[in-house]
């Protein structure tokens, strides 16, 4: 298959891109860099020793989305695009609107006028808000605490009525738990520009000695330890998870599906901090402050929806995910 894959050089992107060409298919990657490495083109091309097409665009681009998908003879698009830091998007939620949403009514106005009706999408676990029970399945109801939580809700909605409208469209929404861990060549991880937002990239500099220490945001949840429980899943995991959805799209009648993609296992924030020091060897010094705006106590999956339609699961452990993290860190400070 000819696949799209908007912010590409992203960190799923990535590593999605990755797995899509060790099976055989063509990748192209449309990507504005805001928060990605071009880089990453001759990292790609180092571990799949296959040339990649990129576009540097951004999706809200639709004249060119619409060339590209012509072009490059797209069968299909997985979407990545889009800002997805819960704390940025309390501050910005104008920018998390106008992209995110905008954003894709862009990249479907473009996939409409050219016949593409493929579409695997870059959801999330926070669109469930505070749990009313654990773990989540896809029945649980939707209710996001933050922006960034909302905008993905709203895609979901627009491409639900989406796949209503017209018989043509198979559409698949990956609703992502927390993705951490790096390539096990080394070569692509998370790195994102500046101060990260997420815990295993922020844990990982400190741990480099790049930053002094791990802002705790809370430590009086109702949890085990106080502090936020979340379902890590290893990157790796999550790009066969999109590879799987493809699939199942190719051998399904058109329509639209829900699917979470989570471990099923919950580990504290504190956990994290104390795994990724045994994987590196390293102290890891951390401070309690007050609490997130957006964030809630806890939150894993109920993963058996995409295991029993998509035949996949998450294999790797967090030891996996901090090794491998780890690794990708150290690289970064030989480079």
């Amino acid at each position: 298959m000819n696949i799209l894959l908007t912010g590409g050089a992203g960190y799923i992107g990535s590593h999605t891109a990755a797995l899509l060409l060790r099976e055989g298919h063509d990748v192209t990657l449309l990507d504005n860099l805001s928060n990605s490495d071009i880089g990453v083109l001759d990292r790609l091309h180092a571990i799949s020793n296959r040339e990649i097409s990129f576009v540097q665009a951004d999706i809200r681009e639709t004249d060119v989305l619409e060339r590209v998908l012509v072009g490059n003879h797209i069968d299909a698009v997985i979407h990545f695009a889009g800002l997805k830091a819960v704390g940025e998007s309390v501050r910005l939620p104008i920018a998390y609107y106008d992209n995110n949403v905008n954003g894709t009514i862009s990249l479907l106005r473009a996939m409409q006028a050219t016949d593409v009706r493929t579409l695997v999408f870059s959801s999330s676990a926070t669109v469930y808000g505070d749990p009313k029970y654990l773990p989540l399945d896809e029945k649980h109801p939707t209710g996001p605490t933050n922006p960034y939580g909302q905008t993905k809700l709203h895609i979901e909605e627009i491409l639900r009525d989406v796949a209503a409208s017209e018989p043509l469209w198979k559409i698949a929404i990956l609703r992502y738990f927390n993705p951490v861990g790096a390539h096990d060549s080394g070569l692509l991880g998370e790195n994102p520009n500046g101060i990260p937002n997420n815990l295993m990239p922020f844990v990982a500099r400190v741990a480099a000695g790049k930053l002094p220490r791990v802002e705790i945001f809370g430590d009086d949840y109702d949890t085990a330890d106080g502090t936020g429980v979340r379902d890590y899943i290893h990157v790796a995991d999550l790009a066969a998870g999109h590879l799987a959805a493809l699939g199942y799209l190719s051998r399904t009648p058109p329509g639209y599906e829900v699917f979470n993609l989570g471990t099923g296992q919950g580990y504290s924030v504190k956990e994290m901090i104390a795994a990724f020091a045994a994987a590196s060897g390293r102290p890891i010094p951390s401070v309690v402050v007050g609490r997130r705006a957006g964030d809630i106590a806890s939150c894993y999956a109920d993963p058996t929806r995409a295991r029993t339609l998509l035949g996949w699961e998450a294999r790797l452990t967090l030891a996996d995910m901090c090794a491998s993290a780890w690794r990708f860190q150290s690289r970064l400070a030989e480079s």
